[in-house]
């Protein structure tokens, strides 16, 4: 078994508490600039944790100089020695249990990882769908990160980057994993809950502080610094925003990072719905921060502003408090805030007013308290305790998904199967993650199983992979490993097969292969060639131990490179195949120059596999993705599938022993060809994987984890992973009309559930109403077992696209045999709102809806209708200036930045794109139609205003000049003939025409 690391560098506990107590050394004789709250500073009315926090907040600005207070918004606040203000810095990596941090001295491309409760990946803690539970994960994190801080508190902040509530609109995302839901509900709930835990339960002080990750609009890696994610207003506010704003409104975060993306042309770091919108949805004070690197970009990978000042101070305005940029060096940040400040762009009140929201949550934190406040006290003891890998164990049990159970295998009985082979690349094998901790002990599934059989059983352990030699057929030579460092290139040398040229073979996801050398177990590896063995596995920010192996058509192979490039950019960069020279030295070229290799199986996994299992009571195959390859930060998935020898492997051991469970363990939905009649899923799932699966094989535990996405059939039917409107290209379970693999909210159990008696309080409400629907759900099994049941909703009637259906509320329950429990789920009439676009506000509409109770989305088992008396919205009136984003429908159309301060404009991506304005009352005749408008690029443009269709009659044409640039408006007008009544307006563009607003007058 191998113990997987996701850093460069990791320390034992032990050497970590000399550290700290070397550091505590340095600090004392002032070798390191880094002061202590307990300096015995001056006694200032802020040090006074009886005054209220707005007078604290305000004694310590005051005595403030400006190049402090300009230090403070750097990620790296340094020690204000002179008032004994301690070192701060924002960001500590917790998404799953406490990560790693940024080093200190070497910057932010070290990282430093330590031991800590490593939970399942945020995905499967959503699995679980039961946030008490989540909020008692959140808890036990804060907990570790205070006694981490204790350790070093220098390294590790108490400002947390979690949770992530990117909603998981498109499974191909390469940070799939981080996410919970592609639901706005579900992942709200969970975030609130993963937050609240973070937070702790003291009314004032906080145990540490949450900042959800990323807003917004953000759900792919392919050029994410540059690509723009059009959000009409119903998407903004239905979808995007409705993730973020209950966690702000229940207080169960104290921030939000702005993401890598633009949306509707302008980068969310000055995107003005951070001050105006999430501020809005709390009175707490928030404490917003960029993401890495994110200051930078908008000047030079965006390329939206010239002058890094401008950058700084637009982000700062737009409501940003803290900049995450140049590691742990805050000159830069100050430099540029104060040329802003220089030249105007920002005022000593702006930056005071971030400076307040950033010491709000430092005084929060106890860090200005003589005692630390009330979670000062949490020591390093805290760290790994047994209830905490208790609590570890029973999440990962609740997150095991049972997608299929056809044949009734599992549970497996234990005493009928005393002998079982486990196989599999994950049979003995535990992932963490990018966003992972180091794991202080690990249960594989092959451990899981053999403990639970203990001395009675007899379990085999097989791997599985192809063990093959590559013999370049134009030297004779066989692909070989020298060593294990990272100059120890690796040669075409061997004329007969040693172990040195001998390497195991296994297609994760996909064709992408690593190739683990037989001789000294690492892994090839290299950025582009020369490549070398010094991998232990497949890690790192740029990975770079991802192959494919090709077969061609005369028999032989060549081996692609799909690694990572290092030195000219983040991006996966094609074509490029392992070479071999006439003296054995090995490169990468084009296709054309690619050495062809013959392909020696030295031992078949397939063949192993099979003789385990063919004499073994059953068998279980483990298989799924390596966190790492195919897909992660920077690096999105073109499909779903799993790899082919895996599924090779699924196919051949369950033709060899009909008594075979599949167990797959990834990070995202994931297709096969072949169709195990009985699959349990998990995401890794931390140190308690093994406990967990080993449990549910054998029945100790009864699945009743859910999928929090939509697992579809394939990729062929899904559109650009860069489409964000939900809507129109039918994404997520709300919309799509496709019939999935697995759908949303889908997960069996070894008991069987009769769902009956759905009842609510009353047939009709008003649009402030309560909704509650009770309905009684009995175990007709013969086993315990544990129900989600879930509440969907479909408006009937509606003057928009509504959803197909859409989860309001859902509970956990867990029934004994035979027993009858009745679950109550609440719903406010208000929660049904969609947004108006012709008023641009939330509005309850007056229709039917039917109230879907069941097992899953697609798995409904009791339903009624109960009338909403909302309002009736009326037709538009376009006689008064109307958004030009604020249409119905559209085609070819882009949305854009107005400016660069705020505003949303349309543009056209092709000439007849249209906006549609449904339902518009003209009266008696609009004469005339006006519009605001700009045109960067030379000669005219035009704008056709049509009635009831895009090639419906032509009411009239407007000419649109070039106005020389993209933010020069003007104004054009058209006189109309015919628009009357209650018709369909069309607004008709031509010539790369933008539009920000008209009116029919």
């Amino acid at each position: 078994m191998r113990t997987t690391a996701v850093t460069r560098s990791t320390r034992p506990l032990e050497h970590t508490r000399f550290l700290a107590l070397l550091t505590a050394l340095l600090l004392a004789i002032g070798l390191v600039g880094v002061s202590s709250a307990s300096a015995e500073p001056e006694d200032h009315p802020f040090r006074d944790p009886g005054l209220p926090l707005d007078e604290r907040i305000e004694d310590l600005l005051s005595r403030l100089t400006l190049d402090e207070k300009l230090s403070l918004l750097h990620q790296s606040q340094q020690p204000i020695e002179r008032l004994g203000i301690p070192y701060f810095k924002a960001g500590s990596e917790a998404l799953h249990g406490v990560a790693w941090s940024n080093h200190r001295d070497q910057g932010w491309g070290q990282v430093l990882a330590r031991r800590a409760t490593v939970f399942p990946q945020a995905v499967g803690l959503a699995s679980t769908w039961n946030p008490e539970l989540i909020e008692q994960v959140g808890s036990v994190v804060g907990d570790e990160l205070r006694g981490h801080h204790a350790i070093d508190p220098v390294l590790w902040g108490l400002q947390v980057w979690a949770p992530v509530v990117d909603l998981l609109r498109d499974p191909r995302w390469g940070r799939n994993e981080e996410g919970y839901s592609e639901d706005p509900l579900l992942t709200s709930a969970m975030a609130t809950a993963y937050g609240s835990g973070l937070s702790g339960d003291d009314p004032d002080y906080l145990k540490v502080a949450p900042v959800l990750k990323h807003f917004y609009g953000y759900n792919n890696e392919a050029d994410r610094s540059l690509s723009s994610s059009d959000l009409r207003p119903r998407v903004k506010h239905e979808y995007a925003f409705a993730a973020f704003k209950p966690v702000i409104e229940a207080d169960a975060a104290t921030g939000i990072m702005a993401s890598y993306n633009l949306v509707n042309g302008r980068p969310t770091h000055v995107d003005p719905a951070i001050d105006e919108e999430v501020r809005s949805w709390t009175d707490r004070t928030l404490f917003n921060v960029s993401d890495a690197w994110g200051p930078r970009s908008l000047v030079e990978a965006q390329g939206y502003f010239d002058e890094h000042d401008e950058a700084y101070a637009a982000m700062l305005k737009a409501g940003l408090d803290s900049f995450t940029v140049d590691e742990s060096n805050a000159g830069p940040t100050v430099g540029f805030l104060t040329s802003a400040l220089e030249k105007g762009y920002l005022t000593e009140d702006d930056i005071d007013e971030s400076v307040r929201n950033v010491l709000s949550i430092r005084f929060r934190l106890g860090q200005f308290d003589a005692d630390g406040g009330p979670y000062g006290h949490i020591t390093e003891d805290v760290i790994d305790r047994p209830e905490h890998r208790d609590l570890n164990r029973r999440t990962a049990e609740e997150a095991l998904v049972l997608l299929n159970n056809a044949d009734g295998t599992l549970p497996l009985d234990p005493e009928a199967a005393t002998s079982v082979a486990v196989v599999g690349p994950l049979h003995d094998e535990l992932y963490s993650d990018w966003y992972g901790g180091v794991m202080p002990y690990e249960v594989t599934p092959l451990d899981g199983i053999r403990e639970r059989l203990g001395d009675d059983g007899t379990v085999t352990g097989v791997e599985g992979l192809d063990r093959v030699a590559f013999k370049d057929i134009a030297t004779g030579a066989y692909l070989t490993a020298t060593g294990t460092g990272s100059g120890d290139e690796v040669v075409a040398s061997d004329t007969t097969p040693t172990t040195a040229s001998q390497w195991d073979v296994n297609e994760w996801m996909a064709d992408y292969a690593t190739l683990r050398n037989v001789d000294n177990g690492r892994y090839l590896t290299g950025n582009f060639g020369p490549f070398n063995t010094s991998s232990e596995e497949p890690g790192g920010w740029f990975v770079q131990q991802q192959f494919r192996v090709e077969a061609q058509d005369d028999g032989t192979y060549l081996i692609q490179y799909v690694g990572y490039e290092t030195n000219e950019g983040w991006w996966w960069i094609p074509e490029h195949y392992v070479t071999v020279g006439a003296d054995g030295s090995v490169g990468t070229g084009s296709k054309a120059d690619a050495a062809r290799f013959e392909m020696d199986v030295i031992s078949s996994g397939v063949d192993e596999a099979v003789a385990a299992a063919s004499e073994a009571d059953a068998a279980v195959v483990v298989v799924g993705s390596q966190p790492f390859v195919y897909g992660r930060e920077n690096h999105d998935r073109e499909t779903l599938a799993l790899g082919g020898s895996q599924q090779e492997l699924i196919e051949a051991v369950t033709a060899a022993n009909p008594n075979t469970v599949v167990v797959l363990e990834t990070s995202y939905p994931t297709t096969m060809d072949v169709e195990p009649a009985s699959l349990l899923w998990t995401t890794h799932a931390g140190s308690e994987t093994g406990t967990a699966v080993a449990g549910a094989i054998f029945g100790d535990v009864n699945p009743a984890g859910r999928v929090t996405q939509t697992w579809y059939a394939g990729t062929d039917d899904l559109p650009s992973i860069h489409d964000y409107d939900i809507i129109k290209s039918g994404w997520t379970y709300l919309y799509h009309e496709g019939t999935p693999l697995y759908p949303f909210g889908h997960g069996l159990s070894y008991a069987t559930f009769e769902y009956t008696n759905l009842r609510t309080n009353g047939k009709a409400t008003g649009g402030n109403g309560t909704i509650r629907v009770r309905v009684d759900v009995t175990n007709t099994g013969e086993l315990p077992g544990e129900e989600v049941v879930q509440l969907y909703t479909h408006q009937r009637t509606s003057r928009t696209t509504v959803p197909r259906k859409q989860l309001r509320a859902f509970d956990r329950v867990s029934l004994a045999p035979g027993e009858t429990r009745t679950v109550e789920l609440t719903l406010r009439a208000s929660d049904l709102a969609t947004w108006d676009v012709t008023r641009e506000r939330w509005a309850v509409e007056r229709s039917d809806h039917d109230l879907l109770v069941g097992s899953s989305s697609e798995d409904i088992r009791q339903q009624t209708t109960i009338r909403v008396n909302g309002e009736r919205i009326a037709s538009r009136d376009l006689s008064t200036p109307t958004r030009a984003e604020n249409f119905d429908d559209y085609s070819a159309v882009h949305l854009v930045d107005e400016s660069k301060e705020r505003g949303t404009a349309v543009e056209a991506a092709a000439d007849g794109s249209w906006i549609e304005f449904a339902d518009a009352d003209l009266g008696d005749g609009a004469a005339t139609f006006t519009a605001e408008v700009a045109k960067a690029s030379s000669g005219e443009g035009s704008i056709e205003i049509r009635l009831d269709a895009p090639d419906g009659p032509l009411a009239g044409t407007a000419t649109v000049p070039s106005t020389g640039d993209v933010y020069a408006y003007t104004s054009t007008t058209a006189g109309l003939v015919g628009a009357s009544g209650t018709r369909d307006v069309y607004v008709v563009l031509t010539g790369g025409v933008r539009i920000a607003s008209f009116s029919l007058e």
